[in-house]
């Protein structure tokens, strides 16, 4: 059966990998049956790019999301590329060492962290699995794409706040690691990449298909016509997507896509 689908946006961890990392079979079927019936599959997450190589390739998808839609590839050629400011680093530098907080800094080939020893940072490695990281060093500054808060308390995100920056903080949706969050431009997100994917691709946003499960995927589910918060999703972002599907540990994907008539 023939589906008027042209584009699927999948965010990766909480919607993909399960809390141990690992992929369900169902998601690898619903996905390899989306790519037979012509659906371009784009992995869309808050990772660098150079960490998910691995993912991409388990699941044959060559185009690219990342970074909360800094950066964006449609198989070799980029699309989408957005540090942010030098300006906007300085000041996060100086609000996170002035109250031990850490971060870690993602550029289009680099994981830098403001302390290689600090638990939290530890933490955040290891769960992510990140497999290339070194100190940060001032050079980087206009090569940022992407940060991560970590040590941070719930009423502390405002301290980044800025009156000329319109940027928000998505708590990143794992047991443990609460107290990180992700910087987020409000007009440099994962729906802003999007948006210039399908234009590219010539897509209508109507003809798009995305499932997320944090604040970090609330632009993306808003701007594609079939959205799906995935059961496990921050309570926060059912309220973005048209659909609630099952969670990443009970066939999310799959059966979201079921409802679509895509998988059989």
């Amino acid at each position: 059966m023939k589906t008027h689908y042209q584009a699927l946006f999948l965010d990766i961890d909480g919607t993909i990998l399960r809390r141990d990392h690992s992929i369900e079979d169902s998601t690898k079927s619903a996905v390899k049956q989306a790519q037979a019936k012509g659906i371009e599959v784009f992995l869309a997450t808050g990772r660098p790019l150079h960490e998910i190589d691995d993912i991409a390739e388990e699941l044959n998808i060559n185009s690219l999301i990342g970074y909360n839609g800094a950066y964006a590839r449609y198989e070799e050629k980029t699309l989408v590329d957005e540090p942010i400011s030098a300006s906007v680093i300085d000041h996060y530098l100086e609000i996170a060492k002035a109250n031990n907080h850490e971060m870690i800094l993602y550029t289009d080939k680099l994981n830098l962290l403001t302390s290689v020893s600090n638990p939290f940072v530890q933490n955040f490695v290891d769960f992510f699995n990140l497999k290339s990281f070194q100190p940060y060093e001032n050079k980087f500054r206009k090569d940022i794409l992407g940060i991560t808060l970590m040590n941070v308390k719930p009423n502390e995100p405002i301290l980044y706040e800025l009156k000329n920056e319109d940027i928000y903080f998505s708590q990143v949706n794992v047991s443990g690691l609460e107290h990180c969050y992700d910087v987020i431009r409000e007009n440099v997100n994962k729906g802003f990449a999007i948006k210039a994917i399908l234009d590219k691709l010539n897509i209508s946003s109507e003809n798009a298909i995305a499932f997320g499960d944090g604040m970090n995927d609330k632009q993306m589910l808003q701007y594609v016509g079939e959205s799906f918060a995935m059961g496990n999703a921050t309570p926060e972002l059912f309220q973005y997507a048209k659909h609630r599907t099952t969670s990443v540990e009970d066939s999310g994907i799959y059966n979201g896509l079921k409802q679509l008539g895509i998988v059989e």
